[in-house]
């Protein structure tokens, strides 16, 4: 079974090809982008080891060769020193504006190989083939593509869509459980922020989606992938309805650099202790009823998921130093925080008009707990 969700940008369509067993169809489905029969694939060490050779015998079928580079894995490697490495590699392979660079991986390498072919010759094309959940759901869906800063996550970047996206959910069965739990944050994210059906469908459909049930992880990511889909043709550079995909990450990116981008606090998971957050913050301010963040929660703990601030590891700092980091976000407009908060489940809205006190309380609170 194979499900296709078309993203429809003006001048920038791409497919977002989703089904099992995809990498030994890459040939037949990125050829029709290619002048030439060759590629140049970016990856993770980690990601080479398991799938490498199953892309290159794939590509190999539709007579097209491929040259590839592994970086170290991790968010670290998120970095201007790797965009230079990336770049400079791409160069020597004779990359012109007319080739594909693959970008191989989870959502690092999706978001820096995306943003090396953004600066590459102004602009090559690229096709992503996430190997991870929050990959495939999310980052590697609607051309947001970057590097992180000392200052931040994410806030040196470029908007540059992919020419196409295959998600083959094969490649989840090697996932690590917390690697894809914290992909099931951003999945979490989508019904939250939208849909509630969505998320009534996970709260039953969950187990069988981590015990590794092909057909509900398909269904899973097809209906994120069309959220996203629907809300990045709404609002391609995010001047408005596509802040909401942002649900949990104002204090979520807090969080994971708190935590210096490390195996401490994943991005999903620091997405879905942001959810709680955001949920339990919308609550005290009379938006939507308690109930609501104590659902969520339940959620997130029944699947086995960090769901406070009290279940990530060692010193974190001060309610005032969490509310510092997150004023260096990307969502700050003239100052002024924005958060994604909601009137009950599926119902996100954005708003700049959050009592810093009260989040202060919240983090104080928060951070309490641990």
């Amino acid at each position: 079974m194979i499900e296709t969700v078309r993203v429809d940008l003006p001048g920038r369509a791409y497919d977002v090809v989703i089904g099992a067993d995809l990498l030994a169809q890459a040939g037949s489905l990125v050829s029709p982008l290619l002048q030439r029969p060759r590629v140049t694939v970016i990856t993770d060490e980690s990601v080479a080891a398991l799938h490498l050779k199953a892309l290159r015998d794939g590509l190999a079928r539709a007579g097209i060769t491929m040259q590839s580079l592994s970086l170290p894995p991790g968010e670290a490697t998120k970095s201007w020193s790797q965009v230079e490495h990336c770049v400079d590699w791409l160069l020597d392979q004779q990359v012109e504006r007319g080739d594909v660079v693959v970008a191989f991986g989870g959502g690092v390498i999706g978001d820096l190989v995306g943003f090396a072919a953004a600066i590459l010759r102004r602009g090559v094309r690229f096709v992503q083939i996430p190997t991870s959940l929050l990959a495939q759901v999310d980052s590697s869906v609607g051309g947001k593509t970057g590097i992180n800063a000392r200052q931040g996550k994410n806030l040196i970047g470029a908007f540059h869509q992919p020419s196409l996206v295959l998600a083959d959910v094969s490649v989840l069965g090697t996932l690590t459980p917390r690697d894809f739990l914290a992909g099931y944050g951003e999945v979490v994210k989508y019904g939250l922020l939208g849909d509630s059906a969505f998320f009534d469908w996970l709260e039953v459909q969950g187990g069988a989606l981590v015990a590794g049930d092909m057909a509900t992880r398909i269904a899973a990511v097809r209906r994120s992938v069309e959220m996203k889909a629907e809300i990045v043709m709404r609002d391609e550079t995010e001047q408005g309805d596509r802040a909401l995909l942002n649900l949990g990450h104002t204090f979520g990116h807090a969080l994971e650099t708190a935590t210096g981008y490390s195996d401490r606090l994943l991005h999903g998971e620091g997405v879905a202790i942001g959810c709680a957050l955001a949920f339990e913050l919308s609550a005290r301010l009379g938006l939507c009823s308690q109930e609501d963040p104590s659902r969520v929660r339940a959620h997130l703990k029944a699947m086995g998921m960090k769901t406070d601030v009290a279940d990530i590891a060692g010193d974190l700092p001060a309610a005032q130093g969490l509310l510092d980091l997150m004023g260096q976000d990307k969502k700050v407009v003239a100052g002024q925080l924005n958060f994604i908060l909601a009137r009950g489940i599926g119902q996100a809205f954005v708003t700049d008009d959050v009592p810093r006190d009260v989040v202060l309380t919240l983090l104080k609170d928060a951070l309490q707990g641990r």
